[in-house]
């Protein structure tokens, strides 16, 4: 009897048509191999889910992305008033993930490598008058419900420069009162310590002692800003704290977190601080980052120069 001919090839393994199965795969090659932060995990999932609800309307499947469908999705979140800083973080999570889809199998070609990267923005940090800042603090009633929680907040932000992510993971072993310090995590997982103004160190003591007590429930982690059910605030809830908190005090600026550190690190520079020093209080790795801060400051020199200067 003639065998036949054994064959020896595997059927090939269907790609993936939807997104959300190689979103969650991806979201946890991140977190278990790659050991990234959270707030890092978040971002990365906040422009895939966002790629991924612009296929749906295009009634795109993942096996027919190309560089082109790519391309007009950047567009359309430019159209929708993404700034050229945010796309170019978009465009790195888009070529990440579609790196590793390839590498993984899950795609037969990286449709993303040849993606460029908008130019980053020149337009300077935003800030707001330091008499705003105090206007600010100042008109939260501590003796309210949560005014104690919300004014410490606003202090650290301004008086200690942190960004959203290091507030909002800011845990009580990492306060060093004798010291006047506080320990944060930042961008990279990189970990530096940030002195915490008098003032700041005021409301921090206030707040945990009359006030966070009451916020604590069983199951309480040891987060310094707790929200009203004892679970640790959201970036999402912060900023919406400080909006209302402007919003109250009467304040005519669009405030939101990130503008307090630009101030933190502005009023610093025109206090005369160190660029070097500004640098390392920010956690900035290149010195490039922090020297914006310098075009800031010759502006405002330029304009007191052309307001008092007999030939300005």
């Amino acid at each position: 009897m003639e065998l036949g001919t054994w064959n020896l090839e595997l059927p090939a393994r269907p790609f993936p048509t939807t997104m959300e199965p190689a979103i969650d795969s991806f979201i946890m090659y991140l977190a278990v191999e790659r050991g990234l932060s959270t707030a890092y995990q978040s971002s990365v999932r906040q422009t895939l889910d966002a790629l991924a609800e612009w296929m749906k309307k295009q009634e795109l499947p993942l096996s027919e992305i190309g560089v082109d469908e790519l391309t007009r999705f950047l567009s359309a979140r430019k159209d929708s008033g993404l700034s050229a800083a945010s796309l170019r973080i978009t465009t790195v999570h888009l070529k990440v993930f579609f790196r590793w889809m390839a590498m993984r199998g899950k795609l037969p070609m990286d449709p993303a490598e040849p993606l460029i990267s908008p130019r980053p923005d020149k337009s300077l940090p935003e800030t707001i008058h330091f008499g705003d800042v105090a206007k600010l603090l100042d008109s939260i009633d501590r003796s309210k419900f949560l005014g104690r929680r919300d004014h410490t907040m606003l202090e650290l932000f301004y008086s200690s420069g942190l960004r959203l992510s290091e507030l909002c993971q800011a845990r009580l072993e990492t306060l060093d009162f004798e010291e006047n310090f506080i320990r944060v995590t930042g961008k990279g997982n990189k970990t530096r310590i940030v002195p915490v103004g008098g003032k700041a160190k005021e409301a921090l003591e206030d707040y945990l002692a009359n006030e966070r007590p009451s916020l604590v429930k069983k199951k309480t982690s040891s987060h310094i800003f707790l929200s009203v059910r004892g679970g640790a605030l959201s970036p999402d809830r912060v900023r919406e704290i400080v909006k209302e908190r402007a919003k109250m005090a009467g304040i005519d600026h669009n405030v939101y977190p990130h503008l307090l550190r630009h101030s933190f690190a502005t009023h610093l520079l025109e206090g005369g601080a160190d660029l070097r020093v500004i640098q390392e209080l920010l956690g900035h790795a290149d010195i490039s980052t922090t020297q914006i801060y310098t075009h800031v400051e010759g502006k405002r020199l330029k304009a007191v120069h052309k307001k008092f200067h007999p030939r300005g």
